[in-house]
């Protein structure tokens, strides 16, 4: 075969590839849950804007943000759906649920530079000052929404890949509970911590001064938080797959990867 050939049969192996991905990735979408997908939007969205905010613990060298209030959920969700569809559709949807807050933070930012006043503003004397603190919270600073970006993907990577990975130790009982509150717990505490470290070496240790010593104790703080969250609603995440499971949710999903993998790649 001369080169022209080989680069036009590499073109097509391609083109077919990626329309299996496009069309495995649609069966994904309507497999799971619509309410599962617009809560994790709404958690990972409801993070950049809280980010904004640290919390007052009184001490120095410990630091938090209030993202911590809603972090639980995006990462709840990640385990379900990674639970039940695996790593590579758990990474997909968190890859989605980012662009699609992303786009909700460029019309936050398009709403903050419109003219116009606050109602919360109207203080007299300091009207012009609260204005643009409240444009500027809302409209959204590039370095933290750059931050908490990157952050969510590194974490949400290492999240779904640890779950799956430490679901593969229980051979005998997959799906119980035990199975469940393991590869959950130590996937939920080492993505928690590398989404707060992350996020805190690119923003606060950069911007607002932060040492390392409250980088990491921001992060070990932020995955203790997370884990007694988790306490109070693992159950919740069990029951789902469960549900899911008995349900046979996502048939159409698994069959279309069966006959996908059957199907020689490039």
């Amino acid at each position: 075969m001369d080169l022209l050939s080989v680069a036009y049969a590499f073109f097509v192996c391609m083109k077919e590839k990626i329309k299996r991905e496009f069309q495995e990735f649609r069966l994904l979408l309507k497999s799971v849950p619509s309410i599962v997908i617009v809560l994790f939007v709404v958690s990972v969205f409801s993070m950049n804007l809280l980010a904004n905010k640290s919390i007052n613990l009184g001490v120095d060298w410990l630091a938090l943000d209030t993202g911590i209030i809603v972090s639980w959920f995006a990462f709840l969700s990640m385990d379900v759906i990674t639970k039940h569809f695996g790593p590579k559709a758990g990474t997909q949807i968190s890859i989605m649920t980012l662009v699609f807050s992303l786009f909700f933070c460029l019309l936050f930012f398009i709403g903050s530079v419109i003219p116009g006043v606050w109602g919360e503003s109207f203080v007299e004397g300091s009207e012009d000052v609260i204005n643009t603190a409240l444009n500027k919270t809302f409209g959204g600073t590039w370095y933290v929404l750059l931050g908490s970006s990157v952050a969510f993907l590194v974490s949400s990577v290492v999240n779904n890949f640890s779950n799956w990975g430490i679901g593969k130790i229980f051979v005998k009982k997959p799906d119980g509970i035990l199975a469940y509150i393991t590869r959950t717990y130590v996937s939920t505490a080492i993505g928690q911590f590398v989404d707060n470290f992350v996020f805190a070496l690119i923003v606060s240790h950069n911007f607002f001064g932060w040492t390392i010593l409250q980088c990491f104790t921001c992060a070990l703080t932020g995955m203790v938080a997370e884990l007694l969250v988790e306490a109070i609603f693992f159950h919740l995440g069990f029951s789902i797959t469960k549900k899911w499971k008995k349900q046979e949710i996502g048939k159409e999903y698994f069959e279309f990867r069966k006959r996908k993998d059957s199907v020689c790649e490039c």
